[in-house]
């Protein structure tokens, strides 16, 4: 079990560690200047361009790079604002339960039960579409209450146990409890949630850029580049195989960090 274990924890820190590297490449260097159009339109993949060129005569490499980088740091972002706030909401209804529980609980259930790509949706159109603020801050407040219901389950179980109580009973305050001796004893929970909701991410911007209102040019996105793609599959399918590889790839590899996480905490349970 151990070594199975290892296997998925590795396996996905090397996938996901040479995409990050790749990723963060792209935003200081690429092989080609990815808006460039003087490199021939619809090249089939050769060394001096790995994964061809578009209808525009663009560097798909060069362009995947870039865009791998946006997709990254949006979903990173996005899930960041959506752990923060809903870990939040989930330490003080777990913790403190009673009237505040019941109302902020009935509230999360309200907008769980809303289809979540359709509220995304809404916010980006209020918001603006186009841009990754608006992105970010529709799709981090969508995930707000499925991290609330998981974070609230983690402190309402823990704030019962003798090594809290033994802090209360020594007159610590509730915010070092929560802080101090029940946040800390979350991660277990926290970290495979984490990487879900990522994953979760990647696909939701993915899928915003590929309608057109996420993500927008001149800034490049897979999801939008993958749009792009759709309209050239006879002429350049190279574009659509290696744009939407890099997300498939993004994804399995933090899907593996994820079950290697889960494993490591079944194995300690």
């Amino acid at each position: 079990m151990k070594k199975k274990m290892n296997s998925y924890l590795l396996t996905g820190l090397i996938i996901t560690g040479t995409f990050l590297l790749l990723a963060l490449i792209g935003q200081f260097w690429t092989p080609y200047v990815p808006t460039d159009m003087a490199y021939g339109r619809f090249q089939a993949p050769t060394l001096s361009h790995p994964f061809g060129t578009d209808n525009f005569g663009r560097d798909i490499l060069s362009r995947v790079m870039e865009g791998a980088g946006t997709t990254f740091f949006i979903a990173l972002l996005t899930v960041s604002l959506g752990a923060v706030a809903g870990t939040a909401v989930g330490a003080v209804t777990g913790y403190f339960g009673g009237l505040l529980d019941d109302i902020l609980m009935r509230l999360n259930d309200a907008l769980t039960a809303f289809p979540s790509f359709l509220l995304a949706l809404l916010i980006v159109s209020l918001i603006g579409p186009g841009k990754k603020l608006s992105v970010i801050l529709a799709l981090g407040l969508v995930f707000i209450p499925s991290f609330a219901r998981v974070m609230r389950s983690a402190f309402a179980s823990l704030r019962t146990a003798n090594y809290v109580t033994g802090a209360r009973l020594m007159g610590a305050g509730s915010s070092r409890i929560l802080f101090v001796h029940l946040l800390p004893n979350t991660f277990k929970v926290f970290l495979p949630a984490f990487t879900i909701g990522f994953n979760n991410a990647v696909l939701a911007e993915a899928s915003m850029s590929f309608l057109g209102i996420g993500v927008t040019p001149p800034d490049a996105s897979l999801g939008y580049m993958l749009s792009e793609a759709q309209s050239m599959l006879r002429a350049a399918p190279w574009y659509a195989i290696f744009t939407g590889l890099t997300i498939v790839f993004l994804v399995f590899g933090v899907g593996l960090i994820g079950e290697g996480l889960q494993l490591m905490e079944g194995e300690e349970g």
